[in-house]
């Protein structure tokens, strides 16, 4: 055999090698798509999902629609279409009951778990919008107020979904885009891109009790996720898009890197230490190595403006809702996560 053949064959080989590598070592691996062929050209807002059930419930909020998925049979199976701007959504399995943020209605609406019926609502300001769920009080933390209401500050509501009223509203002087709660301690946290910051609400005084700046590393950030055991708060931004790390018992910022445009959502995942970004085009997913260092570890195709998703640890799957575009349907991608 020629030098020639062996060098070719050697090139072949080191590349397929490589490329099983690559393949081995990708965090994410598209499975499938669950297609949502009622829906016409917008974005979508938040996740929820239902383990016993068996079900993904989407907010489509510029659709006017809240998709039902069965996560057995990767399909659509209902659609609640009497909201107006719905945001987000907690279920609970015990009641068997959804509750849907409706930022046009001003109010969050219940429905019947089975029969998707509408069975009550609580009254909010306009613009009620992202959530954030104690699973030991039963609250829901609900934004609302602020543009959308054509107000100056905002309001976080304290909803106590057992008796489905509202208890108290917790004033913030600027407009809150996501929050980030605290499982062993009272703190809430909030995403604040009218001013660039995290803010740090004590739920059990509701109050805020701390606002730390982001200003000096990147501007507009719309999403915040926790690692409450490592004590590091995760942020991204838009002006530039940036995934910023925060020390969550400070403030101060310890890591900062670039990451997918037009994101609207992070991830933290606590199996495999990991952060999922999510925005036009493709999914960023950063490796952390310790509290303060992170890297880049895969730059995954996504879908135009898909930039809403959710993991579900316990079926090892990442979901994310692409828009309708041009002649692509809208749909759920099903990313397997891979160790």
């Amino acid at each position: 055999m020629s030098q020639l053949r062996l060098t070719s064959l050697g090139t072949v080989l080191f590349a397929l090698v490589i490329g099983a590598w690559g393949q081995q070592k990708a965090p994410l691996s598209l499975l499938r798509s669950i297609p949502l062929p009622g829906l016409h050209d917008g974005d979508f807002d938040n996740f929820a999902v239902d383990l016993q059930g068996h079900r993904l419930f989407v907010t489509a909020e510029e659709n006017s629609a809240v998709e039902v998925c069965d996560l057995r049979t990767n399909r659509l199976i209902h659609t609640i279409s009497d909201v107006k701007a719905p945001h987000s959504i907690v279920y609970r399995a015990d009641l068997r009951k959804l509750f849907v943020t409706d930022g046009g209605t001003a109010e969050v609406k219940i429905y019947q778990g089975d029969s998707y019926k509408p069975i009550g609502s609580i009254k909010l300001d306009y613009g009620a919008d992202a959530v954030a769920y104690d699973p030991t009080t039963k609250y829901m933390y609900v934004t609302n107020g602020s543009n959308a209401a054509h107000l100056s500050y905002s309001l976080i509501s304290v909803v106590d979904t057992t008796s489905d009223r509202k208890l108290a509203d917790i004033k913030v002087e600027s407009h809150i885009d996501a929050m980030a709660l605290e499982k062993s301690g009272p703190r809430l946290f909030v995403a604040e891109p009218s001013n660039n910051s995290v803010g740090v609400i004590d739920r059990t005084k509701r109050t805020v009790i701390a606002t730390w700046s982001i200003a000096q590393e990147a501007q507009q950030n719309l999403a915040i996720a926790f690692d409450e055991a490592g004590h590091r708060l995760f942020t991204v931004s838009r002006k530039p898009a940036k995934l910023i790390v925060l020390d969550s018992d400070s403030g101060k910022i310890v890591s900062s890197l670039p990451c997918v445009d037009m994101n609207d959502g992070v991830v933290y995942d606590a199996r495999f230490k990991r952060i999922y970004v999510p925005g036009t085009e493709f999914v960023d997913v950063f490796q952390q190595r310790d509290p303060d260092h992170y890297d880049l570890l895969s730059h995954v195709p996504g879908a135009f403006r898909a930039k809403t998703s959710i993991l579900v640890s316990e079926l090892n799957r990442y979901y994310v809702a692409a828009p309708h575009h041009g002649d692509k349907t809208a749909e759920v991608l099903v990313f397997s996560v891979l160790p």
